[in-house]
């Protein structure tokens, strides 16, 4: 026979109402009675209907989490961090996967109450989530906002440093003709990476060569494959993200290039293959520890104290160059297989 709230009662010898306190967290209750109320618990082996309790809290006990696409692994990385964080806090994550051709993708997100808060996770659509969130008064943050003046808290990496990083790296090597292979232009941190990327070339008085790319890594292998047909291979490349980088590799691959001895690499990310593929890629990292920490931290404050005035400065971490084996200094000849 299934053991009931009013069997802890029973057991307790405290009322039902004392024990759904104690089931809720409440603060009014003695803590004398708490320990007789989690004993009586323990004795019957009692666990509380999840839905029951969350009715009771007026909360779901679910926080929802949007993402563009599956197949990135630093995305899913930061997925994972914020799930696992929030299990000590005894929430569910509830993952969607935007399409930002659906309009009214929102609807089915936040309709009837369905999550306590919300993650954005690099939101193109971000606009049009900012307003159907604050309309529903759901408590969100935004995790790498594509919008330098978001009304909402946010959390960013400094993607101009992890620009100029990986382009003076390329630089110190002895590199004089580095390339870039920029993100697709509605991304805030493809802009800011080109920024720092112009900021080392123009301390160097070199001259920039920009391609634009799309981060996959399709892009990455057509823009490489046409440097080495055209014979215009730059010595160094810098790749707005790993996947590009991958990309070019394989292209330089294909055309009998060593790397780095021909082409010396650097990508943005630090992608699960980063470290699985020969050579291991240099690239820069995003902290994906600290972006899951402060992501929980700021999102829970917002729900427990829904009037508080949070921040509309974004925080901000730094990247960090990791040198692997796809960079060195340049070699005086390069051998291209037509």
């Amino acid at each position: 026979m299934k053991v009931s709230i009013f069997d802890v009662a029973r057991k307790s010898g405290l009322s039902v109402v004392t024990v759904s306190r104690v089931i809720n967290n409440a603060g009014t209750v003695r803590e004398k009675n708490r320990e007789k109320v989690l004993q009586a618990m323990q004795a019957l082996n009692y666990h509380p209907n999840a839905a029951a309790r969350s009715l009771a809290r007026g909360k779901t006990g679910v926080i929802g989490i949007t993402i563009a696409t599956l197949n990135d692994s630093f995305l899913d990385t930061v997925v994972k961090e914020i799930n696992d964080g929030l299990k000590a806090h005894q929430y569910l994550l509830a993952l969607f996967i935007s399409d930002d051709d659906e309009s009214d993708l929102h609807h089915a997100i936040f309709q009837e109450d369905r999550v306590d808060g919300m993650i954005m996770l690099s939101p193109l659509s971000e606009v049009r989530y900012v307003d159907a969130l604050t309309r529903k008064r759901i408590p969100f943050i935004m995790i790498d906002n594509q919008q330098e003046n978001t009304p909402a808290p946010s959390i960013r990496v400094d993607n101009f440093r992890g620009g100029y990083l990986a382009t003076k790296h390329l630089i110190d090597l002895g590199h004089t003709d580095i390339a870039h292979i920029s993100g697709p232009e509605p991304y805030l941190s493809s802009k800011e990476r080109v920024l720092g990327y112009l900021k080392a070339i123009a301390e160097a008085k070199l001259e920039p060569r920009i391609e634009p790319g799309k981060f996959t890594i399709e892009s990455g292998y057509e823009i490489g494959d046409h440097w080495a047909k055209s014979g215009t291979l730059p010595t160094a490349v810098f790749a707005a993200d790993d996947m590009m980088a991958f990309g070019v590799m394989d292209a330089f691959k294909n055309h009998g290039l060593q790397i780095p001895r021909d082409v010396s690499i650097v990508g943005y990310d630090d992608q699960l293959f980063a470290t699985q593929l020969r050579p291991q890629l240099t690239t820069i990292r995003q902290p994906v520890e600290e972006i899951g920490r402060h992501a929980i931290d700021l999102l829970l404050r917002c729900i427990e104290d829904p009037n508080e005035q949070m921040s509309r400065i974004p925080l901000q971490l730094q990247p960090e160059l990791l040198v692997r084996e796809t960079t060195c200094a340049p070699s005086k000849s390069i051998q291209v297989k037509q």
